[in-house]
């Protein structure tokens, strides 16, 4: 999977990195060619005291270091522009993929799961493209250039190479080979790090309101331990390398020195020989040590490459179709024929042949008890998720063959939990219009009873909105979503349990303020309060997935045993009836 996204996201990089291994390569021949001027200033200029020969050397020197340089900088640039440049496309293509996602997909892999790969799995891949084009390129060119260099200088030490760099290898190769597993728990454990963070977080009024924080101090502290027992884990192993290349490179230096003075004694070497292959010796030790490193990194990116892959390779079960259909009438026409959803592996479905239609100008409303599926059914309506038996039909059209875009764009969608972006009042409400004036904004925020409040706040439309909406009380919040659904309008409003944060007369007049504006719409409204569905043209009860009942509410509370349960156990007989 990791040489898969190298491929895919490094091919339209691919002259950096053409650049990137020319430079190198030039930055490495530079740096082998220094020894060898170096021991040529040693025999010829030094012993022999020719101090011309040592100004000309060394101005070679001079320019040789001085072309390595540049080369090494050029090299590093084009590497992490070339990085950079196929992180944001990684991140780009793992965010296009979650939003083609429905709820089943978003579910599986879970929020805090995706955000830690489109954020850290992808910065530990881009980190090995880095390390990749700086020190993966040149540390075979170095071994090799080096071993070449050093068999020049004295073909008989030469065996000492033979036994120092396979040592070296094994031995980084056992340990990397440990730390794969540690590598691939870290990040599984980041994820439970994010999630019981993310909770935590998200629910901290109701952390406080319970008195819960040592709880939740004792929870994140159980996960946050586990990522630290890996990482020690793996930072043990990560430790012991440096101290091994170390021993390693020491000996062989020891080794050199000693074989290497008997021959300057016999007079079969000369001193600047064996500094030359002291030099070399210890670049050739360093591209393998350099190399190790890289192998160190391979692992997690690897697991991380994974993780990416998991989710790039995920479809979504509600796939665009090949040939959109167009609406073969008003888009407020409304159908499900028979239509049953189940979960993946689930013993019984969540929906079980559930049909009904809705027409323009009629409001439906949907009402069961709690875990009935009054949710599930309103969002097979915008095909968040599909059905997984029978049809649901939206303008005369099975919404599997109209085009998502078009599908969306005519309904104006409530959630059960209303959700404000990050930004200001009228960048919310203009979400589902950006054309809409403000004049449409204050008229939108008068039908939803939300006027009067965003009057008051400090800037009106321009007051600032934190993320998720968490400045404005739950029933403010629950009114901005209706009057942003408001300024879209739509052919379809879908109010998903919307007005369960207002007072009784906050919704009577909410609701009176929204018959003349949704005279020519389909209106589906999911409530647990029956004096928000009770003057409904259609009442659908709901019950363990199936309808139970269908009609007006007096005739409901006649026919319907289930609907006149949930009827009494809110209202007092007399008001129901």
């Amino acid at each position: 999977m990791l040489i898969r996204l190298l491929r895919t996201y490094l091919y339209p990089y691919r002259r950096d990195l053409v650049g990137v291994v020319v430079l190198q390569l030039i930055s490495v021949i530079a740096a082998l060619y220094l020894p060898s001027l170096n021991a040529d200033i040693i025999d010829n200029g030094v012993t022999k005291g020719d101090i011309g020969y040592i100004w000309t050397t060394g101005f070679t020197m001079l320019l040789v270091s001085g072309v390595q340089i540049v080369c090494s900088v050029s090299s590093v640039f084009l590497g992490a522009r070339a990085a950079m440049a196929a992180g944001r496309d990684m991140r780009g293509a793992v965010l296009h993929r979650v939003g083609t996602f429905s709820a089943r997909e978003v579910g599986k892999f879970g929020a805090p799961s995706l955000i830690t790969r489109n954020t850290n799995d992808v910065q530990q891949v881009q980190l090995l493209i880095v390390m990749s084009c700086t020190i993966l390129v040149m540390a075979p060119i170095m071994c090799v250039g080096g071993i070449i260099m050093a068999v020049r200088q004295d073909l008989g030490l030469s065996w000492i190479l033979l036994v120092a760099v396979p040592a070296l290898a094994l031995a980084m190769g056992l340990i990397i080979a440990k730390m794969v597993p540690g590598f691939r728990a870290m990040q599984t454990r980041i994820d439970a790090v994010n999630r019981v963070l993310r909770e935590q977080i998200t629910g901290i009024r109701v952390v406080r309101a319970f008195v819960r924080e040592r709880h939740e101090m004792w929870r994140f502290g159980v996960a946050n331990t586990q990522l630290t027992e890996s990482a020690l884990s793996v930072g043990k192993l990560m430790a012991l390398m440096f101290p091994t290349v170390m021993f390693i490179s020491n000996v062989t230096s020891v080794a050199v020195l000693w074989f290497g003075g008997h021959e300057i004694n016999d007079g079969t070497m000369q001193i600047g020989s064996l500094t030359a292959m002291l030099s070399y010796i210890m670049q050739i030790l360093m591209s393998v040590m350099m190399a190790s490193f890289m192998a160190m990194m391979v692992p997690r990116a690897s697991v991380c490459a994974e993780r990416i892959g998991e989710v790039l390779d995920t479809e979504s079960s509600v796939v665009p179709p090949p040939r959109p259909e167009p609406f073969r009438s008003n888009p407020g026409n409304i159908e499900m024929s028979f239509a049953e959803f189940a979960y993946p592996g689930a013993d019984e479905p969540v929906l079980r042949s559930v049909s009904f239609t809705a027409a323009p100008g009629e409001t439906t409303a949907i009402v069961g008890s709690t875990g009935s599926g009054k949710s599930t059914l309103l969002n097979l309506i915008p095909r968040l998720i599909d059905v997984t038996d029978g049809v649901v039909y939206v303008g005369e059209t099975d919404v599997r063959n109209l085009d998502p875009d078009l599908l969306r764009s005519q309904i104006g969608l409530v959630p059960q939990r209303p959700y404000l972006f990050s930004g200001t009042v009228a960048t919310n409400l203009r979400y589902g219009n950006p054309d809409a004036t403000d004049d449409e904004l204050w008229r939108c925020l008068e039908i939803a009873q939300a006027a009067d409040f965003v009057r008051e706040m400090p800037d009106g439309l321009d007051t600032a909105v934190a993320q998720g909406g968490t400045t404005v009380s739950g029933g403010q919040r629950q009114r901005l979503a209706i009057a942003r659904a408001l300024v879209k309008r739509p052919q379809i409003y879908l109010f998903d349990d919307s007005f369960s944060a207002l007072d009784l007369a906050t919704d009577a007049r909410l609701r009176e303020a929204l018959r003349p504006v949704t005279t020519d719409a389909c209106v589906i409204i999911v409530a647990q309060r029956i004096s928000t569905i009770r003057d409904a043209d259609r009442i659908l009860v709901l019950d363990d997935g199936a309808v139970v009942g269908s009609g007006r509410h007096e005739r409901l509370l006649v026919e319907c045993p289930t609907y006149a349960e949930i009827v009494d156990s809110q209202l007092a007989a007399e008001d129901a009836r």
